[in-house]
């Protein structure tokens, strides 16, 4: 739909290359189906049904009774910092200088300070497709051309170092990638990871890499790219593992050399992330908590047991079992529906019919959307179970 908005307030160019966010439409659909009575079974939103933890909680309330509410230094506090650097000790043995470290007001702020810090008008960005849709719509944001690469299962739907020499050109200045994905929870394999990185240096480009997802991992001991190579950007958050979406709070490692940039960057474009949202994150690294967290990567990893072999017997193509996120990025192409060739077409009569909610595959890029949909774990075994009862019925099956 177009508006006709007076010359002094129409919108910048950059705005007309962002698509809307489809999966947000079926989201507020199914909300106002609930807000009718009517119950529906959600399996779309990338949340998890679980919140920050007591101890988390606890130590915002104290932030706050204390006063301790005022405005942190932009990269972020100290002591924050400081805990994020001994998690990469405790968990991957790295050695990551807290000077290197920026915490951001959640992953979305970060991905926003590095395409501001890397990507120039004209620059072009490899991500593989399908992958998170605003992901190109970062780059686009700075003037930057995403290139989304076509990368099939067999790829375990990742950017390879194939891929990267077959689409690098005099344009082309980095990759944006994230292991594990959204839409599909797979991961790179550190074999894969290791060989698109050096194609990447062997180019002279920027590497951004997501890791936002890799505390669920499941089948593998995650192996962050500052493993393999310490000039790359990675962005995480505590959103996902640490159950805190709605806090806003997530962090770059960036190349010590980088660090005043993000900085600069940080001070004028966000001044810092929430103060509260630091001080209960300090709580996040406590023995207490992370106990909490493995035991919700573990219910998680429960969920994708069950559902991954229920959606194949049900027809759902499903050719790389997710190994991290909470996500399954299913063919809908061989069900026996009328609607099986279009995935839009097919979510929105799942959700009136069967009063489940998944999301068509058009939002992820443009490699055969229309086949493919994405299921969202990240809610309760009980409710998974009963949403796959629905489409069974659904399907006639």
């Amino acid at each position: 739909m177009s508006i006709d908005l007076p010359h002094n307030l129409a919108v910048a160019q950059r705005v007309h290359a962002i698509e809307p966010f489809r999966v947000m439409e079926m989201v507020k659909a199914a909300g106002e189906m609930r807000r009718n009575g009517i119950d529906v079974i959600s399996m779309s939103v990338g949340e998890p049904d679980f919140t920050a933890p007591d101890v988390v909680a606890h130590a915002a309330m104290e932030a706050i009774k204390g006063g301790i509410t005022q405005y942190t230094d932009s990269l972020g506090l100290r002591e924050l910092r400081e805990a994020i650097s001994g998690h990469y000790a405790s968990v991957h043995g790295l050695d990551i200088d807290p000077r290197r470290i920026v915490v951001t007001a959640g992953a979305s702020a970060g991905l926003l300070l590095a395409c501001a810090a890397l990507v120039a008008e004209g620059d072009e960005v490899l991500m593989p497709d399908p992958c998170y849709p605003c992901n190109r719509h970062f780059v686009s944001s700075f003037g930057g051309k995403p290139v989304l690469v076509p990368a099939p299962a067999e790829d375990r739907y990742q950017l390879s170092s194939a891929h990267v020499a077959a689409n690098w050109n005099e344009r082309t200045r980095g990759v944006l990638v994230a292991s594990p994905s959204n839409p599909t929870g797979t991961s790179m394999t550190p074999e894969q990871l290791r060989a698109m990185l050096a194609a990447v240096r062997e180019r002279g480009g920027f590497a951004i890499i997501d890791e936002i997802y890799q505390g669920l991992s499941y089948d593998h001991q995650p192996v962050s790219a500052l493993a393999i190579d310490d000039q790359v950007i990675t962005v995480n958050s505590f959103s996902k593992y640490f159950s805190m979406t709605g806090w806003r709070l997530g962090w770059l490692v960036v190349p010590e050399l980088l660090a005043p940039t993000f900085e600069k960057l940080a001070q004028n474009l966000f001044i810092c992330a929430p103060t509260v949202a630091q001080q209960a994150a300090l709580a996040c690294f406590t023995p207490e908590a992370l106990g909490i967290y493995e035991e919700r990567r573990r219910e998680f990893q429960r969920r994708r047991d069950y559902l991954v072999p229920a959606l194949r017997e049900l027809g759902f193509g499903v050719p790389v079992m997710p190994d991290g996120a909470f996500y399954v990025y299913a063919d809908i192409s061989a069900l026996p529906h009328h609607q099986a060739k279009d995935s839009t077409a097919f979510c929105w009569s799942v959700l009136k019919e069967a009063r489940v909610a998944i999301v068509p595959g058009d939002d992820f890029g443009f490699a055969a959307p229309s086949r493919h949909v994405r299921f969202s774990y990240a809610t309760k075994l009980e409710r998974i179970e009963e949403a796959l009862g629905r489409l069974r019925r659904f399907l006639g099956r």
